[in-house]
């Protein structure tokens, strides 16, 4: 029994260091773009760079259309790029909004080693820079699955008219905990998004849409969100909604439409 429990115990901590080296590679999928890849859309947009400092550049696109009602500040999920996300600015922008998306440090052409703490200070460098042309009571902000986290932190920060969370998780480590119990992910994790502790100071209203199907962050996650403030945070349920597919739900779009029209 001795054996079987040391072997145990042996096992858990080589898996745990692996987890730990490897862990990066396994939360962020980039598609990575050359620094002179053109964008092509047919929707007016203009390239924006973020110069952090030297040796970190934020790559982002700002959709524009004739006098915005405000802008929405979308922060994506942990694949692909800006390229491919940038599809889903019809949904804002069609209503009448500008639309900025950015890309994580090492995803499309933003440049720079990741780290939390940094990730996080990078996004607030945006929003100041975008506050410096638009209202904070016009400003939006919308994360989605991973982007949840940065978008809850920026809110709790800052004072946007609006956060819109699509899929969030309650924090990293609770999403680590359902697929490998058996990890310490309180020692070993380096990247914790807490958007548990995030939203308790989140001052403006709060909508959390999410699938009642999400196999990979399940509703409980949302619903748990929102006992924090069950006045100011209201949970859109899509029924039968998965992970990655709300937009193909046309209740999606409603919710999306009337959040908008203020």
């Amino acid at each position: 029994m001795k054996e079987f429990i040391l072997y145990a115990l042996s096992a858990i901590a080589l898996l745990s260091v692996i987890a730990y080296l490897v862990q990066e590679k396994l939360i962020f999928k980039p598609e990575k773009l050359s620094a002179d890849f053109e964008f092509k859309y047919d929707a007016p947009f203009e390239e924006l760079t973020f110069d952090i400092e030297p040796g970190v550049r934020i790559s982002g696109l700002h959709f524009k259309v004739e006098s915005p009602k405000g802008l929405i500040l979308y922060f994506h999920g942990n694949t692909r790029s800006i390229k491919g996300w940038a599809k889903y600015a019809r949904d804002f922008y069609r209503y009448g909004y500008d639309v900025v998306l950015v890309d994580y440090r090492g995803f499309g052409k933003s440049t720079g080693k990741r780290s939390e703490r940094e990730m996080l200070n990078d996004m607030q460098f945006v929003y100041d820079r975008l506050a410096d042309q638009y209202a904070e009571d016009h400003i939006l902000i919308y994360g989605r699955s991973m982007g949840s986290g940065f978008a809850t932190k920026l809110a709790a920060d800052n004072q946007p008219r609006y956060l819109i969370l699509d899929a969030p998780y309650y924090s990293f480590r609770k999403v680590a905990e359902r697929f490998t119990p058996f990890l310490p992910h309180r020692f070993i994790l380096r990247f914790h998004l807490r958007t548990d502790r995030w939203i308790k100071r989140v001052t403006c209203h709060t909508y959390i849409i999410h699938g009642t199907r999400d196999w990979l962050i399940p509703i409980s996650h949302s619903e748990k969100l929102r006992k924090f403030n069950p006045h100011r945070i209201t949970l859109i349920r899509i029924e039968g909604g998965g992970h990655n597919n709300l937009p193909s739900f046309p209740e999606y779009h409603n919710f999306i439409r009337d959040i908008l029209k203020f």
